[in-house]
């Protein structure tokens, strides 16, 4: 992995800029709270990955379905998968992703016109036919991946591993963009995140 002599676009560079700087509210009610995330930091040192996962990984990567029924009726049409295969994706290696985090779109996200339209590119996705726009028979157009693993080097492989999961996610709305002859209006931009972490660094 490296980066683009390109680079991304200034419109990408301003809203992550944004993401980033923009003072987030403290959390209360959590383990990162001021008063206990030293606490917390040292209960997960050393600790199998189940337990990051456990009680980290929700605070570095909120749950969106949770969000939603706690009232965010904005992240409806968003659908999450927990340590699930990819099946339904075209591979681009022998092996399928399976983050341990993932947010799509659900079906329902997308209109009847527009499923007609995807439809060629689809198939039948219950009985598993791979498409490029399909994470798993429930999630198209996978935007956002986590991977969790313990200890500093571990970072390195969590990396691959949202890379492979991102390059599939980002190869889908390329081609939906291609199929249309549209591919410009996505090149350089940032159309998908990933966050790697294990109990005290993230990388985005």
């Amino acid at each position: 992995m490296g980066k683009s002599e390109l680079g991304i676009i200034d419109e990408s560079k301003t809203l992550c800029r944004t993401l980033l700087e923009t003072t987030q509210a403290q959390p209360q009610d959590c383990l990162f709270r001021s008063d206990v995330f030293e606490s917390t930091c040292r209960m997960v040192k050393d600790r199998n990955q189940a337990r990051v996962i456990r009680d980290i990984a929700p605070l570095i990567v909120p749950p969106a379905e949770i969000f939603y029924i706690y009232g965010a009726g904005h992240l409806k049409h968003l659908i999450e998968s927990v340590n699930e295969g990819w099946n339904n994706s075209i591979p681009l290696t022998s092996t399928r992703p399976q983050p341990d985090y993932s947010v799509g779109f659900r079906r329902n996200a997308f209109t009847e016109n527009q499923l007609a339209k995807l439809s060629p590119f689809i198939d039948d996705f219950i009985a598993g036919d791979q498409s490029f726009f399909m994470a798993t028979c429930y999630m198209y157009f996978p935007f956002l991946t986590g991977e969790v693993k313990c200890g500093a080097a571990a970072l390195d492989i969590a990396d691959r591993q949202n890379a492979h999961s991102m390059t599939l996610a980002v190869r889908g709305i390329v081609e939906l963009f291609r199929a249309v002859e549209r591919e410009d209006e996505v090149n350089r931009k940032i159309l998908a995140f990933s966050v790697s972490h294990n109990h005290q660094s993230v990388r985005i």
